[in-house]
């Protein structure tokens, strides 16, 4: 059932933090690997799903320390959940997620990742303190850090508050 309700979730933050999918993928099968081994060590402190992301975090680091981690730029189509009335909108939305979902990917790590918690996962502060093991001033400052840097990145065209909806 977690698998289910949180196995593309796991995979969507470990490929944001590896960056390749077959990585991603045994990624994944290990996060639901340790859960099912260590399911009685859950203290119920936090979500389920803020468990399983900072398993996700953990398992991903010790990914990318591995010798045999390559460095891959892949972005995918990232499926939008509105609906849009023509072919053209459609092209062009999906054109300006990827450019977007390109400008996270060229954040260092501890940006993107706070990004993608506080939009992707709509985490809260708390929460991501909790996944990155820091102080919830830590991540007010990485956020506030990582939107400036995707403002300067997009330019005036987009921004970073405009696109988290």
């Amino acid at each position: 059932m977690l698998m289910k309700d949180y196995g593309q979730e796991v995979w969507n933050f470990a490929y944001s933090i590896v960056k390749n999918q077959s990585m991603a993928d045994d990624i994944t099968q290990d996060v639901f690997l340790q859960v099912f081994r260590h399911v009685t060590s859950f203290r119920r402190e936090s979500s389920i799903k803020t468990w399983l992301l900072k398993i996700t975090r953990n398992i991903s680091y010790n990914y990318r320390k591995a010798a045999f981690f390559r460095r891959v730029f892949l972005v995918e189509r990232i499926d939008r959940t509105e609906y849009s009335v023509s072919a053209e909108q459609t092209y062009f939305d999906k054109e300006a997620t990827n450019d977007i979902w390109r400008y996270v990917f060229k954040l260092p790590v501890k940006s993107r990742e706070i990004l993608i918690l506080h939009a992707k996962y709509q985490l809260s502060i708390l929460e991501i303190a909790q996944v990155l093991g820091i102080p919830q001033g830590t991540v007010r400052s990485r956020l506030f850090e990582a939107r400036k840097k995707m403002n300067v990145l997009l330019g005036e065209a987009y921004s970073y508050e405009t696109i988290r909806s």
